[in-house]
């Protein structure tokens, strides 16, 4: 009996705008690339990492939604987060270490979406 090829391709989220076009701005700004839009949704990427924008906004959806991205240099990131954030006049923390081994900050979006963007940090032996 052959058996069934079941690999996984790729998950994505499905992330909320209250303001369509200003988001997909905020996205490209952060240095992903829109690689389609239609019918209210917009493909982004940033190397191996993607979502789905939505033209979809109830605010109890958005301002518990969380995402997360793994960079390798999380103190570039947030260098070039700061610029993003006061160009969009959205909320960004400074970096920390966290107890479970990643240095990271927290970045909202302008549909108040969360981001928490990190890099793993050794871990303590």
């Amino acid at each position: 009996m052959p058996t069934a090829d079941l690999s996984v391709v790729e998950v994505k989220a499905f992330v909320p705008a209250k303001d369509f076009e200003r988001s997909m701005a905020f996205y490209q700004a952060l240095g992903f690339t829109r690689a389609s839009v239609d019918d209210g949704i917009a493909y982004f990427h940033h190397g191996h990492a993607s979502f789905l924008l939505q033209d979809f906004y109830v605010r109890e959806h958005a301002d518990n939604f969380l995402m997360h991205l793994l960079v390798e240099d999380v103190e570039a990131w947030h260098a070039m987060a700061k610029a993003v954030a006061r160009q969009f006049e959205v909320r960004i923390g400074e970096p920390e270490d966290q107890p479970w081994a990643m240095r990271d900050f927290v970045l909202f979006d302008p549909s108040g979406v969360l981001w928490r963007i990190g890099q793993n940090l050794p871990k303590a032996e």
